[in-house]
């Protein structure tokens, strides 16, 4: 009797830390959406499209100023690092930002986006055409 309790307190421990884990994580994702639907929006664009996937890849490189067809580069392995961090420092570059804040963007969106959409940097156009 006294284990099964013991396992009953553990499970129901586990699930209250699950629970925190996930509200936290979901909280994240909210914001991080949020960042991207008003970076969009900012740069002309629907902020609709950060809850479309590959659309909303479609767009960031619209806004950096990329062609289409870098989707196809984001599929191949370590090139899509690559690719991903210069389109990231093209953005930052687009709304006025240096290299720094565009590695940021690539490295930690959760903080960088949410920076860039509720900030006060304006879109200023694409840099890289």
């Amino acid at each position: 009797m006294m284990q099964s309790a013991l396992v009953l307190a553990q499970q129901s421990s586990n699930t209250a830390g699950e629970l925190i884990f996930s509200v936290i994580y979901l909280g994240l994702v909210i914001l991080v959406i949020a960042g991207f639907w008003k970076t969009f929006a900012k740069a002309g664009e629907p902020g609709w499209a950060a809850i479309i996937p590959i659309f909303n890849t479609y767009i960031m490189l619209k806004i950096a100023g990329r062609a289409w067809w870098w989707l196809v580069l984001l599929i191949i392995p370590i090139v899509s690092l690559v690719v991903w961090i210069v389109a990231s420092v093209d953005i930052a570059k687009s709304f006025g930002k240096g290299t720094g804040f565009g590695i940021g963007l690539a490295l930690l969106p959760f903080i960088f986006y949410p920076i860039l959409g509720f900030g006060d940097a304006q879109y200023q156009g694409p840099v890289s055409r």
